[in-house]
């Protein structure tokens, strides 16, 4: 071999190009290691509604391990998302010392259930948190089995826009186990609109329902308590006290 450059100068290359990478290995551990170049600042991009700043601290304080280079972002990102309003969390190292923080909220738009705590945010996805005695109160109600929130959460938005003509809005839907449809006016009156039919869809009965409100129910000196829109060809009324009638 002492007598084949080319096998020494391929051999001493070789040799080179192990050093540099024992070099460039021994420099990340020491980065990872060396106990300065911390993470002194965090910075939050953005003003949170609901999420305390005092709260977002706490959880870092025990979570902000490492140096800038060892931080382990996910367990960052996963002890923040386990706040009861954070939906999710983006995490940015700026050099040298400083952690960005955007966090997304839960932006609640109804109630889930009852009792539970439970909240539905904008996306249909269910959440456990306690708003403002104010803000809860002023958020529907809704209800379904579980998985269902997506389409409750849709079909309320269909029914508000449904019931805007006669400036009434619903402030509860419930989906039953057997995916019977049921609302609450904010005048009090319940409406059973039921199931799906492929002869009388519910979106049908309850334009039927609808065109004939001003005139039938409107004008009426006693508003009907129960509204029964489960007949194919017409629905039913019931008056508080009363019985049934078409």
């Amino acid at each position: 071999m002492w007598n084949k450059p080319h096998l020494l100068n391929a051999l001493a290359d070789l040799l080179m190009l192990v050093a540099a990478a024992a070099l460039l290995a021994a420099g990340a551990v020491w980065l990872v290691r060396v106990p300065t170049l911390p993470v002194r600042h965090v910075e939050f991009l953005q003003e949170l509604p609901h999420t305390q700043r005092a709260d977002i601290e706490q959880t870092l304080a025990g979570a902000l391990r490492g140096n800038f280079f060892s931080l382990d972002l996910e367990a960052v990102r996963g002890a923040l998302e386990k706040m009861p309003w954070v939906r999710k969390v983006e995490l940015r190292r700026v050099w040298p010392a400083r952690l960005e923080v955007k966090i997304e909220e839960h932006r609640p738009v109804a109630r889930w259930g009852e009792g539970r705590g439970e909240l539905v945010n904008s996306f249909g996805e269910v959440f456990a948190a306690t708003p403002p005695e104010a803000e809860l109160a002023a958020l529907p109600l809704l209800y379904g089995p579980p998985g269902t929130a997506p389409e409750v959460l849709k079909r309320y938005a269909e029914f508000v826009g449904n019931f805007q003509p006669l400036a009434q809005k619903p402030v509860q839907v419930a989906l039953s186990p057997r995916l019977a449809w049921q609302l609450k006016l904010d005048n009090g009156m319940l409406v059973d609109i039921g199931r799906e039919q492929p002869k009388s869809p519910v979106g049908v009965r309850l334009a039927r329902f609808i065109e004939v409100y001003p005139e039938l129910i409107g004008k009426r000196t006693v508003r009907p308590a129960v509204v029964d829109l489960r007949y194919p060809n017409g629905f039913a009324m019931r008056v508080a006290g009363e019985g049934k009638g078409k």
